[in-house]
């Protein structure tokens, strides 16, 4: 291709990208949520209360005193300040949990402006999740009327793709929303294995190119604890000791090699999470956990052994062409009957709204309802920190919680009302306005 080419080539993708990024804008501006969220004090009565660890409670009652969860009962005294909303025949769930997710740092794949989920370089600890995420991101109103209240989202590129965040999935800033800013970071493990059919390097280079990637990793990971050695030494005794140039890589890598932030590695096949355990055990003071392991049920005991929860999905096509069809289903209830806590994240952007639903194919699949129910709440919560706050309905935690009409795993149960932080959210979202819109086609008649 010709310079004049290229450039016009150039020209032409940036002029396709703003048309295409003015349609987002004119989309985004028509689905806006124009009703507001209530806040204050409510009684939620006549409820079947799923309480995650403290059982069911029949014909309950929940009161929401701002933030919080202040009463949880049958035998509750509700005060003449709290708006009363009958739950009779109803089911009250925790908010849901989706543990890994790209949501509110995508928008349209193919308009490059509207992804902030990758970064160039392949070490990227500095990089937060939390400063990127976008509050008005049309997937965040689909998501949580589906009774996913808050996830995990995170960077996805790169060896060390950058920290996730925590957040809530209601409010107007990434400050607002944040449940913990820097929640984990993540780690893309090296695969030692080809890509796929395309893949055409030789056994020889493939095990080259993993022995180089292993090499680079742990490179960099003894030069962030040899950094964090220095600066604890200084800290303790500036007077006698030069202070250590800043470095914001190796900053950022300080709170990760000691254990304050959790490393999320992403791993998918059998060699390749042995592989990855036996790293783990080179680092001690580090916290670990597993995401992906499509191929866990392969090597549960080793990931029990090692005391690894693992972040999972059901809806994929198995590792393997001659696995049986029901092995991703199963997955989640084979680590848990190995020992493994077991959370569920999709991976996902727009479809975070089917975490549900992923939940419901393992429940069925062998994990049991109890135990699916768990995964989507209270071990989501405890494994990245946050069990005293989230993760099931007691009194003193954080208000995250939905009323339904029946089975949240059900795609046919109706959730009626969402609470996040004690906001009563607006059930409206993208979906709706486009039901309502298509419901009643055709121009409105003008009587006069």
């Amino acid at each position: 291709m010709s310079k004049h080419a290229d450039i016009i080539m150039k020209y032409f993708k940036s002029i396709l990208s703003a048309c295409l990024l003015v349609l987002f804008v004119g989309m985004s501006a028509e689905a806006q949520i124009t009703e507001k969220a209530e806040y204050g004090k409510f009684a939620i009565t006549n409820a079947t209360i799923h309480t995650v660890t403290n059982g069911v409670i029949e014909n309950g009652t929940v009161l929401i005193d701002g933030k919080k969860i202040v009463g949880v009962g049958q035998d509750v005294e509700i005060g003449s300040d709290y708006e009363k909303i009958d739950a009779s025949g109803k089911h009250v769930y925790p908010g849901f949990m989706d543990a890994g997710t790209q949501l509110g740092l995508q928008e349209i794949g193919a308009v490059d402006v509207t992804n902030d989920q990758a970064e160039l370089g392949e070490f990227n600890p500095h990089v937060r999740a939390f400063t990127a995420i976008n509050p008005s991101s049309v997937s965040i109103p689909v998501t949580r009327v589906n009774g996913v209240t808050h996830v995990i989202s995170m960077p996805v590129s790169g060896r060390l793709a950058g920290k996730a965040t925590l957040i809530d999935l209601y409010g107007y800033s990434p400050d607002s929303m944040a449940v913990s800013p820097d929640a984990a970071i993540h780690l893309n493990w090296p695969t030692s294995k080809k890509g796929g059919w395309w893949d055409d390097r030789s056994k020889e280079e493939v095990k080259k190119d993993y022995k180089k990637n292993i090499k680079e990793l742990n490179d960099f990971w003894s030069k962030a604890e040899f950094y964090d050695k220095m600066v604890t030494a200084y800290e303790k005794n500036p007077d006698d000791k030069q202070k250590p140039d800043a470095d914001k890589k190796m900053q950022a890598m300080q709170e990760v090699v000691n254990g304050k932030v959790p490393v999320i590695i992403s791993v998918d096949a059998k060699q390749d999470i042995l592989n990855a355990i036996e790293w783990t055990q080179k680092h001690p003071d580090a916290r670990f956990i597993l995401a992906g392991v499509q191929d866990g049920w392969r090597v549960a005991d080793e990931i029990a052994e090692a005391g690894l929860p693992c972040l999972v999905s059901t809806l994929y096509t198995p590792e393997r062409d001659y696995d049986n069809y029901q092995r991703p289903y199963q997955n989640p209830g084979k680590l848990h009957e190995a020992g493994v806590k077991v959370a569920i994240a999709t991976g996902g952007v727009e479809n975070v709204r089917n975490a549900p639903y992923h939940a419901g194919f393992a429940a069925n699949y062998g994990l049991g309802k109890e135990e699916a129910l768990k995964a989507i709440t209270i071990n989501s919560a405890e494994i990245f920190g946050v069990g005293d706050k989230l993760g099931s309905i007691e009194e003193g935690k954080q208000a995250n919680l939905f009323i339904a009409d029946g089975d949240p795993f059900e795609p046919m149960n109706h959730i009626t009302q969402v609470f996040i932080s004690g906001n009563k959210i607006p059930m409206v979202s993208r979906h709706t306005q486009l039901y309502q819109e298509y419901l009643d086609r055709g121009p409105q008649k003008n009587n006069k």
